[in-house]
């Protein structure tokens, strides 16, 4: 009996002490503030810190948002990678197997940054890329479509809501800077990496979108970055594997590229992101990519637009700029942090990029000021999101943070209000719900197929989840329709049974799933590279469609709106600018005519249509 009372009098006092802790738990505050308590602490962490201490802030690398064991090999390799190095920031992503992205959870995402920010000597930065949304990389959020979706809106506020409902949730989950918005003004039909990304081809628009994120993403405490400066949108080269060249004179770049960087400035963007782009309008020595050119990110971008934030490279790791440094890895680092860079992305070699600093900054190469003026500059921003104070995030509050169902269906109405109509000849749209009764049970695998609505859905790769939601969506107003998936590899073997196909439907769907992709190498008319354009088999099989039943077909593009400039025959041509699953939804809701379709171009597609242009459609009530 006594050992019974002693146990239980322990387990209260355990209880009580794990209140009382839980109660003392500080949590990252809101909203982002640099007080005086937060500057004093910036500079007396900056006197007590080792030049080793000082060089480790200027990198950030990568982590995982994944479940991982305190013991497992992975998780102590990203402590030991702390401790050594002593790393100031981490970019979260997940894991990506080509074609493969594998999204995980907020929690999980959450409890990894907790844990990592615990190993830490110092708080550490966290940063994302979540351009459309914290959707990008964790199930469960509020998904959003893409940019240039936004834009086809035409409103502002839906700009300002992006932002604000993607502060709210990256900050619940311990992110604290989005490497977004993108302020590349997207005047290239060809170019194969931004399209959709950007908010579209017109300066000032593109400016004033980009302007309305940054607002609503400091409304929620999140750190933005405009990227890719001085311009990545008028190229035709993915940077992921070559260099990219921005070939406009110095009056171009004024009136296009500039602008919308002049404006995330002017809205406070608190951080500029340079690309691995060769301009010779503003360096034209040899080799010289913006990453590791003075003029650019020193004179250009600190000097004459007078941007005081952080300047960070685009990934270090990526083609364009490994190509240079072949022979030595690390003295990338060194280059691109002479050039004015304070923050050092994603370096293909930690070690050797990191020795390599320190070493330039023991020879005099890089004066120690000048290290210390980027340490300041980023203690200063953590001192910001008052991470000197607090650096945990509440797990307990996630799921009254994300996914809130307001902000879902806001998310929704945007992607509904992007459906643009370009063409349409008054035949094929709209479809009409056949009223056919799905009549399958439980476990009943098979259901009836007929052909009066055939679906036929392109994408890179049919084992991707392209086109799923859109099928479930059709299916539950058209149960039997005949959906058919394709892509480069089958499009030829397949061509035949869905021309066929073609030729006995009613109404024929083709939905083409086509995004930038870092990276991409396709089998083009014009060669192997990164292109936005369908293959070769897949273009023929779409011309065979269009060439026998063009009045009854309709193209969707979800993504790239650009694409019927290779189908100037099409008749009925609709766009999303995004393939994100509620843009699927949107573009059935359309096809159906039960919303009102009134989206607008925010890009020329040549041969069909000049920015601005779009048919208005009244919905069906």
């Amino acid at each position: 009996m006594f050992l019974v009372m002693v146990r239980r009098i322990l387990a209260l006092t355990l209880l009580v002490l794990g209140v009382s802790a839980l109660a003392k738990t500080k949590y990252q505050p809101l909203p982002v503030r640099l007080d005086r308590d937060g500057e004093k602490w910036a500079q007396k962490t900056l006197r007590k810190m080792s030049l080793e201490e000082k060089v480790g802030q200027l990198f950030m690398i990568w982590t995982r948002a994944e479940f991982l064991n305190l013991s497992s090999p992975e998780y102590s390799h990203l402590r030991d990678t702390i401790n050594k190095y002593h790393i100031g920031s981490f970019a979260m992503t997940v894991r990506y197997e080509p074609p493969f992205l594998y999204k995980n959870q907020p929690y999980e995402a959450a409890d990894l940054l907790n844990r990592l920010q615990g190993d830490s000597k110092l708080p550490l930065l966290i940063a994302a890329d979540f351009e459309l949304g914290v959707s990008n990389r964790l199930n469960g959020t509020t998904a959003f479509p893409n940019a240039m979706a936004i834009g086809a809106t035409g409103r502002l506020e839906y700009a300002m809501a992006f932002g604000r409902i993607t502060g709210e949730e990256a900050r619940a989950i311990g992110v604290h800077w989005n490497f977004f918005p993108v302020a590349d003004v997207n005047s290239n039909p060809d170019n194969p990496i931004i399209n959709t990304r950007s908010f579209g081809e017109d300066p000032q628009q593109v400016g004033d979108f980009v302007s309305a994120y940054v607002r609503g993403a400091h409304s929620a405490g999140l750190l933005t970055t405009a990227k890719h400066f001085p311009g990545h949108g008028d190229t035709a080269t993915d940077s992921h594997l070559g260099l990219a060249q921005v070939t406009g004179d110095r009056a171009r770049l004024e009136s296009v590229e500039l602008p919308p960087f002049r404006k995330a400035i002017e809205a406070g963007v608190d951080s500029v992101m340079v690309a691995h782009v060769s301009v010779p309008a503003l360096d034209s020595s040899p080799n010289a990519v913006a990453t590791i050119s003075p003029e650019i990110v020193s004179h250009l971008l600190k000097q004459q637009l007078h941007f005081p934030g952080i300047v960070i490279t685009d990934a270090l790791d990526m083609g364009a700029l490994t190509r240079l440094y072949v022979s030595d890895i690390g003295r990338e680092a060194v280059d691109a942090f002479k050039a004015g860079n304070d923050m050092l992305l994603i370096p293909p070699d930690l070690e050797a990029a990191y020795q390599a600093i320190l070493k330039a900054v023991q020879s005099g190469e890089i004066p120690p000021s000048r290290v210390d003026e980027s340490v300041l500059k980023i203690l200063r921003v953590k001192a910001s999101l008052g991470l000197n104070k607090a650096r945990l995030v509440d797990l307990s509050a996630l799921d009254s943070k994300i996914g809130v169902p307001q902000n879902v269906a806001l998310a929704q109405e945007m992607a509904d209000a992007a459906i643009t109509l370009v063409r349409q000849n008054g035949a094929a749209l709209p479809i009409k719900r056949t009223g056919t009764t799905d009549s399958r049970l439980p476990y009943q695998t098979l259901g009836e197929v007929r052909n009066q609505l055939l679906v036929v859905i392109v994408s890179d790769d049919v084992r991707l989840e392209a086109g799923r939601v859109l099928e479930r969506q059709i299916k539950m107003r058209v149960p039997d329709a005949n959906v058919i998936y394709t892509d480069e590899q089958l499009a030829a073997v397949m061509s035949l049974d869905i021309v066929r196909a073609a030729g006995e439907a009613a109404k024929i769907v083709v939905a083409v799933y086509a995004s930038p992709t870092a990276g991409k190498m396709i089998r083009t008319n014009s060669g192997v590279r990164n292109s936005l354009s369908l293959g070769g088999d897949s273009t023929s099989l779409l011309l065979q469609i269009l060439r026998s039943q063009v009045q009854k077909t309709i193209l969707v593009a979800m993504g790239n709106p650009y694409l019927a400039k290779d189908f100037p025959e099409v008749q009925n041509y609709l766009c999303t600018f995004s393939a994100a699953p509620v843009s699927e939804v949107s573009a059935v809701k359309a096809l159906f005519d039960e919303i009102e379709i009134h989206g607008q171009l925010p890009v020329s597609v040549p041969g069909i249509a000049r920015r601005g242009a779009g048919l208005k459609v009244s919905a069906v009530k």
